[in-house]
């Protein structure tokens, strides 16, 4: 089946599944839950693996689906949205059979006559609701850390994204039974009726607005969840910089996928003694990528917003912050009705403008003049904690302090966004930006339940039990000493 003929049959309202629909398929994952918890890691990496094949044996279709839903280069779609679910498997192929062996912790002192360990133990029934940015990524992603973890899982994707999300669609039933993994279309209804069921856990991949009101639906039944959330993640580039590396490093980051990347760097702070090179080495990048005037509009390399309302609200950003006095540096250009935003970098930017309140999710980059660190510093810890934060320099003792006084999900010195596809770092933000970690090891952990135990061969607790004697006394006074 085509790509299209699959969105015209899998998408749309007529589409919309009932709630009886979802309790029976979240009914019958339950005995597939408790069975899954006696599941080896041979049958756990034996779902990855298919699941994996099934992905780069659709390809192309991810690909022509890529291109229909954003406009997107092939080459991108392979890095973006490929690559990444495929590194995740590896990573869970080579090391699933070590992170679900039990791990021994050494007694204290008050478990004398005791033996213990950790054992991970699957968290059960899965949500994971992804976003419509990088759809196979996010939700294929997550998935095979649930599966990793022993999990039956419920994939909800977002509805703006229809061709991508049809084509996962087919990929899970062709893969899994539903009683094991199922996917749900829809739209923002289709998500709450989920959220109303008691899942063992929740993970969640948007914004932190609707990040707010999945936690608070998750709190209704006490489940667990990780949240991958958003917010305006800044850039320092100093006046040590490689400002010519900095310069493509940060247009690339910036303008992938059109810039609506959770991890993409918002704004950039540039030192005032470089700010002038550095922002031609920026035109100098973006040309060289992207074509110059209406040759940008063409580009091949360049994806559009995801829809015109989108793409809209970016324009809405822009022409608020030129009537508050900013200048556009570079680009400009737009065409709403087409999704096609130019990247662009705008000078001059008033503190109070709409550009820098919200985050920013497109190929629109603040570029601010600096002299004091301390002052940027100071700028960025009245922000709440953003996802990522980058910084460019060739003074460690600078960097070292940015890393000391600030606070993000994560961060990188020369270079950017590549924390991502560290498969051995944990991705996750802080406060505002997330909650919990995700990716290999990780990831298996926050759809794991750490399970402490216990084995008792010396039963020294007998010591205490009351009746309270002058001995036991002394014995209590002597263990408040000795611990």
């Amino acid at each position: 089946m085509s790509v299209t003929s699959a969105a015209m049959r899998l998408v749309g309202p007529a589409d919309h599944v009932g709630q009886p629909e979802l309790e029976r398929i979240f009914a019958a994952q339950r005995e597939t839950a408790l069975r899954l918890r006696r599941s080896t890691a041979a049958q756990r990496l034996d779902k990855i693996e298919r699941l994996k094949r099934a992905v780069l044996a659709r390809q192309t279709d991810i690909q022509r689906a890529g291109a229909m839903d954003f406009g997107k280069p092939a080459a991108e779609v392979d890095l973006t949205e490929i690559l990444p679910v495929v590194a995740e498997a590896n990573d869970a192929r080579r090391h699933l059979r070590r992170w679900m062996k039990a791990k021994k912790v050494l007694p204290t002192l008050l478990m004398f006559g005791t033996s213990s360990y950790v054992q991970c133990e699957p968290k059960g029934r899965c949500l994971i609701i992804s976003p419509w940015n990088y759809p196979v990524n996010l939700t294929f992603g997550p998935l095979i850390s649930a599966i990793a973890a022993g999990n039956t899982v419920i994939l909800k994707p977002s509805e703006m994204t229809p061709h991508l999300t049809a084509l996962m669609a087919e990929i899970v039933r062709e893969v899994f039974p539903e009683d094991e993994v199922a996917l749900f279309q829809g739209d923002a209804s289709v998500s709450q009726a989920l959220l109303d069921l008691p899942f063992d856990h929740i993970f969640f991949t948007g914004s932190p607005a609707i990040g707010r009101v999945v936690m608070a639906a998750a709190a209704k039944h006490l489940t667990s969840v990780t949240l991958e959330l958003g917010g305006k993640s800044p850039t320092i580039v100093d006046a040590t910089a490689d400002l010519k590396a900095a310069a493509a490093n940060l247009m690339w980051s910036k303008c992938t996928n059109s810039g609506q990347t959770c991890i993409a760097p918002d704004h950039v702070y540039v030192h005032e003694s470089v700010k002038e090179t550095f922002v031609q080495h920026c035109r100098d990048a973006l040309a060289k990528a992207y074509g110059e005037g209406d040759a940008t509009r063409n580009s091949p390399n360049l994806a559009r917003i995801v829809n015109p309302r989108h793409t809209q609200r970016l324009i809405d950003l822009m022409d608020d912050s030129v009537q508050k006095g900013a200048r556009v540096l570079v680009g400009g250009q737009h065409q709403a009705d087409q999704k096609f935003i130019a990247p662009s970098l705008i000078d001059q930017v008033s503190p109070d403008a709409k550009i820098m309140q919200e985050e920013i999710f497109g190929p629109l980059l603040p570029v601010i003049a600096y002299r004091d660190l301390d002052e940027v510093i100071g700028k960025i810890n009245a922000q709440p904690k953003p996802l990522a934060l980058y910084i460019w320099t060739k003074d460690g003792k600078l960097a070292d302090k940015v890393l000391r006084e600030t606070s993000s999900g994560g961060a990188c010195v020369n270079h950017s966004v590549v924390q991502f596809l560290h498969g051995r770092l944990p991705f996750g933000g802080v406060n505002n930006s997330g909650l919990g970690s995700a990716h290999g090891l990780y990831g298996f952990k926050a759809f794991s339940h750490e399970r402490a135990i216990v084995k008792t061969w010396l039963l020294l607790a007998s010591t205490f039990y009351p009746p309270y004697t002058h001995l036991s006394q002394r014995l209590i006074n002597w263990t408040l000493r000795l611990v």
